[in-house]
């Protein structure tokens, strides 16, 4: 799939979870695409759980917010943790933030290209999260996410109606070019 394509097409489809369990290798990619991911001075911090298996999902979910417990229906979540002392601060900025979503959007749209569903989620207790996975004091839990087979046939399906009701702005709504610009161009 082309790179453009896999963006044009990549969606949210937390209802669409099949409990079909994934292969490994389609995980590894799916790893192996967030870890090749840009980060501040090379500092890689970000770091994955993967949780797998209809039990540990399901002592997991009960840490998320209602409106995410749909994520019992998955086979694998993953959680994306980092040290900020790890990263790179610079001028009251935590990069950990930053190279966390870069790794992340990698993630995500290596499983669109394999025909995986994912919804980033951030509405879950992070306390509760470490606990349950023993993660230590010092690391935040920043996002998760689902990882399914969707319900439908095929990735397209699944897809179909959240893409044909999708918005973007136009892009002379959000870039300006040498300078800002709130006018609308001449």
């Amino acid at each position: 799939m082309e790179t453009l394509e896999v963006i044009r097409k990549r969606c949210s489809l937390k209802t669409h979870l099949s409990g079909r369990k994934i292969e490994p290798e389609k995980i590894n990619t799916i790893l192996e695409a967030a870890r090749l991911a840009a980060s501040a001075r090379n500092m890689q911090p970000w770091r994955f759980i993967i949780v797998q298996g209809k039990k540990a999902v399901e002592v997991l979910a009960h840490a998320f917010a209602e409106s995410n417990l749909m994520i019992k229906q998955a086979p694998a979540i993953i959680i994306i943790c980092a040290r900020p002392g790890d990263d790179v601060m610079h001028d009251g900025k935590e990069y950990y933030l930053f190279d966390i979503g870069m790794a992340v959007a990698n993630m995500l749209l290596a499983a669109t290209d394999l025909g995986l569903v994912t919804h980033p989620m951030a509405a879950f207790n992070e306390g509760e999260v470490k606990r349950i996975l023993h993660i230590p004091d010092d690391v935040r839990v920043v996002i998760a996410t689902p990882l399914a087979y969707p319900l439908e046939a095929s990735y397209d399906e699944a897809a179909k109606e959240r893409l044909s009701q999708r918005i973007r702005k136009d892009l002379k709504e959000i870039a300006y070019f040498d300078r800002w610009s709130e006018l609308e161009p001449a």
